[in-house]
């Protein structure tokens, strides 16, 4: 599956894209507002992509004007903090690489994304979060109608604070006038 936006290709990750992953995953500061350490070669970015980028709706974002990926985005099941997991909710997660920071991407696929998961899909609720101190990604999530819920304290394994936030199937269809939004 492919969705595409006027500046965007969304499309499954190929194994081949490996050395472009390392590229913009072994800089440290993707890892730094990811939560994931840096990649330490290509074989770990095409271990990466065979186990944690192979989900169901997790995409490589494409420029149509570059010759491979320059990020991701997903939806995947959302298991919050203290919540069983449901079918109707989600949780998106996305990067992008730092060359390409401030283009507009993230929120350009968010809401192609976005509109299959809550349109198509029929999810009730998207969850998505950042940690404290990353005003991009807050800042990506407010142009995109998500709402602050909750802050998660530190744990062992993200010992900073996590500021979740959530944008209902109901909320989306408002800020889109009640309609589907724009086609794909």
């Amino acid at each position: 599956m492919t969705l595409e936006t006027p500046r965007l290709l969304l499309r499954y990750w190929e194994e081949s894209d490996a050395p472009v992953l390392f590229r913009y995953a072994s800089d440290p500061e993707i890892g730094r507002w990811t939560g994931f350490p840096p990649h330490t070669g290509v074989a770990d970015s095409r271990d990466t992509i065979r186990k944690a980028l192979s989900g169901p709706l997790c995409f490589a974002i494409v420029p149509k004007e570059v010759a491979g990926p320059v990020g991701c985005i997903e939806l995947m099941p959302y298991s919050g903090s203290g919540s069983a997991p449901s079918l109707r909710d989600a949780e998106l997660g996305y990067w992008v690489g730092v060359p390409f920071w401030g283009r507009g991407y993230i929120p350009e696929a968010a809401e192609a994304l976005l509109r299959y998961g809550l349109v198509r899909k029929g999810l009730k609720t998207v969850w998505c979060g950042y940690f404290e101190g990353n005003e991009r990604s807050r800042r990506v999530q407010e142009k995109l109608g998500f709402r602050p819920h909750h802050t998660e304290p530190p744990t062992g394994r993200q010992p900073r604070l996590t500021h979740v936030s959530r944008l209902t199937a109901e909320e989306w269809r408002q800020r889109h006038g009640g309609s589907d939004g724009p086609t794909e």
